[in-house]
């Protein structure tokens, strides 16, 4: 992406509360059922808490019952960054915004088998939601 936005750690820890710091840029993930966009049907756009790109529509939000935001695909895939991460014992593809990259959660391959097949699953702490 041509608008990439770089900044030093200690940039980001001025910007985001320790939260959204553990989150966005330790890859921590909030506990399942507690993030605040989990059971949210507005319609609208999901955006990188840490810079404001546009990852995910509502239109592909569905509920997976994971515990967590998810949906079927990202708005634009230049806009999704992936990763093989093999912490916590298992290996996953660890998605994370193209722009700032930040960490948003993982994406699996047991979505709605009628859309993508896709499960995009999202830290709410790694969205803001922009209602429209």
């Amino acid at each position: 992406m041509a608008d990439t936005i770089e900044k030093s750690e200690q940039e980001w820890k001025k910007e985001l509360t320790p939260e959204e710091y553990h989150i966005l840029r330790e890859k921590g993930t909030e506990p399942p059922g507690s993030g605040e966009l989990y059971h949210n049907k507005e319609n609208g756009m999901y955006v990188c808490r840490a810079c404001g790109a546009e990852l995910f529509s509502s239109d592909a939000k569905y509920d997976s019952g994971s515990g967590w935001p998810s949906f079927w695909q990202a708005v634009d895939p230049t806009k999704i960054k992936k990763a093989t991460d093999e912490s916590m014992g298992m290996i996953r593809t660890e998605i994370m915004c193209a722009r700032c990259g930040s960490h948003l959660g993982h994406v699996f391959d047991d979505g709605p088998r009628e859309t993508t097949g896709k499960r995009f699953c999202v830290n709410s702490m790694s969205l803001k939601f922009k209602k429209g």
